[in-house]
C-alpha cells in the first residue's frame, strides 16, 4: 500500500511541477537576494549563512505544505484514502514521504550549492547537509498535521503558518546551532542527536495526528 501510494503521489507531482519547482525557485532567489542584500561583505555574508540557510529551507518547505492534501480534498479522495485504507496511516506516510523527496530531500541536495553563494566555509558543508537530511524530514512530518487541518478552509495558508512556525523552532535551533559550532569548531554530536530524535518522534506520531486531523476537516464540510 505504502509503494503504491508513494507512485501515485510521485507521478501527480511530476504532473504539476510547479508545486515542485516553486520551493527550489524561491530558494535560490531568495538566497541571492540575501548575498546582494550585504553588499558584498562576504565575512558578515558567512557568519550569518546558517541561519540564513535553514530559515529559507524552513519558508520553502512551507511553501509546498499547503498543497499536499489539497487536490485529494478536492476530488473527494482523501477522504476515502483514510476511511478504506487499513492501516490508515500507511498511505498518509506515503503522502509526507514524497512531499519530503522532492522538497526537503531536494533542497538537502541544493544545500551545498547555496551555502557556497552565502560565503559558508567549505568544512561546514557535510554538517549542514547531514543536519538538514535528519531535520527536514521532521518538517515535513509536523508540517503535514498543520496542512491537514486547514485543508477544508479556502485560505488556509497564514493558519497553516501560524500552526507549524511555533513547532518548528527545535529543529531550526539545533540545525542552526550545529552549523555554528562545527564552523567554531566545537563538536555538534549532541545537536545531530536531537534533529535525529526529533524526526525519530515526529514519524511516530505525526502520521496518526494527521489521520485524525483529516477527519476532523472532512467532517466541518
Amino acid at each position: 500500500m505504502f509503494r503504491v501510494q508513494f507512485h501515485r503521489e510521485w507521478l501527480s507531482m511530476m504532473r504539476s511541477r510547479d508545486e515542485v519547482l516553486n520551493p527550489l525557485v524561491f530558494l535560490f532567489l531568495a538566497v541571492t537576494l540575501f548575498a546582494m542584500g550585504f553588499g558584498g561583505d562576504a565575512k558578515v555574508l558567512g557568519e550569518f549563512s546558517p541561519g540564513i540557510v535553514w530559515v529559507l529551507v524552513l519558508l520553502a518547505n512551507l511553501l509546498s505544505l499547503e498543497a499536499m492534501f489539497r487536490r485529494d480534498f478536492e476530488d473527494g479522495s482523501l477522504e476515502q484514502m483514510v476511511l478504506l485504507a487499513d492501516p490508515q496511516f500507511l498511505p498518509v506516510l506515503a503522502k509526507i514521504t514524497a512531499q519530503w523527496c522532492v522538497t526537503g530531500f531536494a533542497m538537502t541536495l541544493l544545500a551545498p550549492v547555496v551555502a557556497l553563494m552565502l560565503n559558508m566555509p567549505v568544512s561546514a558543508l557535510p554538517t549542514l547537509m547531514v543536519c538538514l537530511l535528519l531535520g527536514t524530514p521532521a518538517l515535513s512530518l509536523v508540517g503535514a498535521v498543520g496542512a491537514a487541518l486547514t485543508v477544508g478552509l479556502r485560505r488556509g495558508g497564514v493558519l497553516l503558518a501560524l500552526l507549524v512556525l511555533p513547532l518548528y523552532l527545535p529543529v531550526l535551533i539545533f540545525g542552526v546551532s550545529a552549523v555554528v559550532d562545527v564552523m567554531a569548531g566545537i563538536d555538534t554530536v549532541a545537536q545531530i542527536y536531537w534533529l535525529a530524535a526529533i524526526s525519530m518522534l515526529a514519524v511516530t506520531a505525526a502520521p496518526f495526528a494527521v489521520v485524525a486531523a483529516i477527519r476532523i476537516s472532512v467532517e466541518q464540510t
